[in-house]
Order: structure tokens, then C-alpha cells, then sequence
């Protein structure tokens, strides 16, 4: 259009033309400037939910190592993790601030988008002629150095490499082909020539993917976790007797078992007051009482494992009583009786028969078989079981026990039946949200009636009942690959029982 000799008319056609174009480039510009500011709102709003997800995942994770040592090694890799994600999302913070420094607010308190259409403070501060300056060098230094610490953090642990070939595509400093075929610097390519307003968005973007990678990580970390908790040194030797107290010169008899009463797991030998029984690989223990008081019985497993031997001491006690003076009273399924709910009660006396003793207590009746009761705590947070027994003589004893009443513990929140599930958007839009009393042997029933659906980039969504209404479907359609969908303020009410769940835990689908 400017090449060869042009008239005076040709020049001035395409001179108005040139005008033309600028135009219409100028009012496309704010219409882009403000497509981007309303892009960073969104993703400065993730990181905000981002944030508080992921607070709430360590503390899972820091609870768990409280209780179990199991988990000890996923607490110390999240905290690796939790200080270079922070750094790092820190550090992203700083560049945000010097773009937006000397940019005056509007009265609302955002950005005026559409005045964002400079350059000048990256391109001055960035670069410097055709290559970095301190400045761009530093900042490629520090995705490199985010990179490398997050690596190492994670190790070569293969439960991990999808973390590492993420933060090698997220995280990519390489230099880029662009759509003409030539070659650019990473910052020339993403930064150079752009609006600020641009660049602070794809920095805002930046730091939503370091909050995506610290979630990754936190999710793989706890299902290790329990992973490596089933291992054989973590198993703890029982001792199971035929029961608690024994006369003077009576034979103890009883086993001793392991936790999961797994009759092929057994050991290479075993030191005790015993031998192994070759059939079930568990200890049958037979010796004679000793004297009256609590006696200790001792010995140790040997298992062999990854071709090394695995020893594992069991300790246990027992009581040998001279006539019977005490009663035994305990609850079946656990150490104190829950409100609300029938607690199966085993009731007898050391040397009577179950059919010579009797029970009773606020809430509590006969389950139709002798020593056995049902108590159905009210209010208060102790109840008295009174116990008679009578002897052979017809000469009666007595004795009592005190239970704490608790409340019924908090369910566990779940998406297609598991806390942390993984697959497509599809499976997501179809799935059940329940609540499940996890480790509660009673069996109750829990209606979850409300959730939260909050998907990365998305406003957070409120829905009834347990399944996904259109909204929730519209909003998990936008959900990306990797993504984490978080459901939160599980609502729930107990079938048959006049008593609110406690606050349910969220559950998470990671979309792949």
C-alpha cells in the first residue's frame, strides 16, 4: 500500500484508511483492556478461595501427624512445600505491585482497565536491548529456583511425577516459536510490547497455578500416607484372653492376634508364652495363673519383610482375683456410650453366671439375652450402671461403672464415596454427595441435604440436596484439566435421630 510512486488522491485514501484501522483498533483495545481486568478479578478471586482450600488440606494433614507417625513424612513435605509455594507467590506479588504502583484507582477501588494499556514500565524494566536486564534475569531465576525446590522437595518418588512434568508445562522458562515461526525469549514472548494490564493478569494466572501445584501436592501426600501406614511395622500385636480375670492356680487361656486379624499374614517365629499356630499364624498362649493381682504377659512376633526381619513386641495384662468381689461391665463397641443411639451392654461377674446378674441404669434395658443390655443415654454427660450378682450362697455383691455420654461424632464428607477422588467432568456432573460416620460401628444413616461446590476460577455455588443441579453442571463444564473442585459446607441430618451431624468435613474431585 506504500510502495511505488502513488498519487497525491492514493496517498490521501490511504492515509484516511490507516486512520480507519487505528479506530477501530483503538475501541477493540478497551474492549480487550477490560475482558483482561474482569480475567484478573477472576483469578485473584480463585487464589483468594485457592488460599483457604489449601489451608484447610495442610491442617488435615497436620492433625493426621498428630495421631499417627504414619503421616509424619507427608507434615514434613508439606511444609517444604507450603514455605516455597509462599515465597514464590510472594515474590509473583512484588512484580504486581510495581506494574500497578503509580496507577491511580478508581473511587471503587479497581483498576482503571482500560488506561492499563502501557508498556513502557515492563519493557524499560524488563529488558535491556535484545536481551534480559537485572530485572528480567531475576525474575527467570526465580521461576527457575521455585521449579528446583519444589523437585526437590518432592524427590524421585514415582507417586510424584505428574507433580514434576506439571511444573516443567506450567512453569516452562524455555524460549517460544510464535505464530510467524520466529524465536522468542520466554518474557518477550509473554510480556514484552503487552499492556500492563495484560502482564498483571498473566502473573495473577501465575500465581494460581502455584496454588493448584500446593493442592496436588497435599492430596498425593495424604493418599500416601495412608498408604504406607498398612505396612507390616505398622501393624500392633493384640493380646485377645478368654477373659479378664482368673482364680488363683485357673490355666490363662486366650491368644494373641494382630490388628487386622489377617490369618495370612503370619510370622517366621514368635517368643512368648506360647507357640504359633501353624494353620492361622496366631500364638495360642497357655500357662498358669500366678498370684492374685495384675500379671504381665510378653513376647514377641518375627516377620519377614522385603527379605528383612520385622520383630514386633506385644505386651499385655491380666488380673488373677481370689473369689469373685468386682463386676465387669463394658461397653461392646467402645469406651463410652453415645446419645441418641442404642449402646449394646455386656454385663457379668467373675465366677456368676450371666443369669445371676443384673443390671440397671436411666435408658437402659434387656437386649433378650442374658448379660446383654441396650442403654439409651438422655441428657447429662455421665450415666450410672448398677450391677447385683448373686452367689452361689445366695449372698449378693455389687459394683457400679461410670460412661461419659458424647454426642454422635462428626461424618466424613465424600464425593463418589471417597475424600479426595480423581476422574472426568462427566463422572463429577453424575456423582453423590454423602456423609458417612467413618470408624462408627453403629449403624446410622446420613442425608446430606445442602453443599458447596466450588470450582477453580468459579464463584462458589450453593446446591440442595446430594446431587448436582444445572448450576453446579454449568460451573463444572468450565472446570480445566487438573483443576480441583472442592466440595465444602456439607449439610446433613441424621435418619431417625433427633440430633444435628457436627460440621462434615469437605471432600474434593481432582478433574483429569
Amino acid at each position: 500500500m506504500a510502495g511505488g510512486k502513488l498519487t497525491p488522491r492514493q496517498k490521501m485514501i490511504n492515509l484516511m484508511y490507516l486512520v480507519f484501522i487505528a479506530m477501530l483498533a483503538l475501541n477493540m483495545s478497551k474492549e480487550v483492556l477490560s475482558a483482561f481486568g474482569l480475567m484478573n478479578e477472576q483469578f485473584e478471586s480463585s487464589n483468594v478461595e485457592n488460599t483457604k482450600t489449601n489451608a484447610q488440606l495442610y491442617d488435615v494433614i497436620k492433625l493426621k501427624a498428630s495421631e499417627s507417625a504414619s503421616f509424619a513424612p507427608a507434615k514434613a513435605l508439606s511444609d517444604k512445600v507450603k514455605g516455597i509455594s509462599a515465597e514464590f507467590y510472594a515474590y509473583i506479588e512484588t512484580l504486581k505491585g510495581e506494574i500497578v504502583k503509580d496507577v491511580e484507582r478508581k473511587e471503587d477501588g479497581k483498576l482503571p482497565y482500560e488506561a492499563m494499556d502501557k508498556s513502557a514500565m515492563i519493557d524499560e524494566g524488563w529488558f535491556e536491548g535484545d536481551g534480559y536486564s537485572k530485572k528480567g534475569n531475576e525474575i527467570i531465576a526465580a521461576i527457575e529456583k521455585y521449579k528446583k525446590d519444589m523437585k526437590a522437595a518432592v524427590g524421585l518418588d514415582t507417586k510424584y511425577k505428574a507433580i514434576v512434568r506439571e511444573l516443567d508445562s506450567k512453569f516452562n522458562t524455555s524460549d517460544v516459536v510464535d505464530g510467524e515461526g520466529v524465536k522468542k525469549r520466554y518474557l518477550d514472548y509473554h510480556y514484552k510490547g503487552f499492556p500492563s494490564i495484560a502482564s498483571l493478569t498473566k502473573l495473577t494466572a501465575m500465581q494460581n497455578n502455584v496454588k493448584v501445584m500446593e493442592a496436588n501436592v497435599y492430596n498425593l501426600a495424604l493418599g500416601k500416607a495412608a498408604i504406607d501406614a498398612t505396612s507390616m511395622n505398622k501393624y500392633q500385636a493384640i493380646v485377645v484372653l478368654d477373659k479378664n480375670a482368673y482364680f488363683q492356680g485357673e490355666k490363662v487361656t486366650g491368644k494373641v492376634v494382630l490388628g487386622r486379624y489377617d490369618e495370612d499374614t503370619k510370622p517366621v517365629s514368635f517368643e512368648g508364652p506360647g507357640k504359633i499356630d501353624p494353620a492361622t499364624g496366631q500364638a495360642k498362649i497357655e500357662m498358669t495363673a500366678g498370684a492374685v493381682g495384675e500379671q504381665n504377659i510378653k513376647g514377641k512376633f518375627n516377620f519377614l519383610e522385603d527379605g528383612k526381619n520385622v520383630p514386633l513386641a506385644f505386651e499385655g495384662t491380666y488380673v488373677v482375683v481370689p473369689k469373685p468381689n468386682s463386676a465387669t461391665i463394658s461397653a461392646d463397641k467402645m469406651n463410652v456410650v453415645y446419645r441418641g443411639v442404642d449402646n449394646p451392654i455386656s454385663v457379668s461377674f467373675a465366677g456368676i453366671g450371666s443369669d445371676k446378674v443384673t443390671a440397671s441404669a436411666p435408658g437402659m434395658r434387656s437386649a433378650g439375652k442374658a448379660g446383654q443390655y441396650m442403654l439409651t443415654p438422655g441428657s447429662g454427660t455421665e450415666v450410672v450402671v448398677n450391677v447385683t450378682g448373686k452367689l452361689p450362697d445366695n449372698s449378693t455383691v455389687s459394683d457400679k461403672k461410670v460412661f461419659r455420654i458424647k454426642g454422635l461424632p462428626a461424618p466424613t464428607g465424600k464425593i463418589r464415596n471417597e475424600v479426595a477422588a480423581k476422574g472426568p467432568k462427566s463422572n463429577l456432573e453424575v456423582c453423590t454427595i454423602s456423609a458417612v460416620m467413618e470408624d462408627f460401628d453403629f449403624p446410622l444413616t446420613v442425608n446430606v441435604t445442602q453443599f458447596n461446590l466450588k470450582v477453580p476460577g468459579q464463584p462458589t455455588i450453593v446446591v440442595q440436596g446430594n446431587k448436582m443441579d444445572s448450576k453446579a453442571k454449568s460451573a463444572i463444564a468450565k472446570a480445566g484439566r487438573g483443576d480441583v473442585v472442592v466440595i465444602s459446607d456439607i449439610k446433613a441430618n441424621f435418619v431417625g435421630i433427633d440430633q444435628k451431624p457436627r460440621t462434615i468435613s469437605m471432600c474434593t474431585y481432582e478433574v483429569q
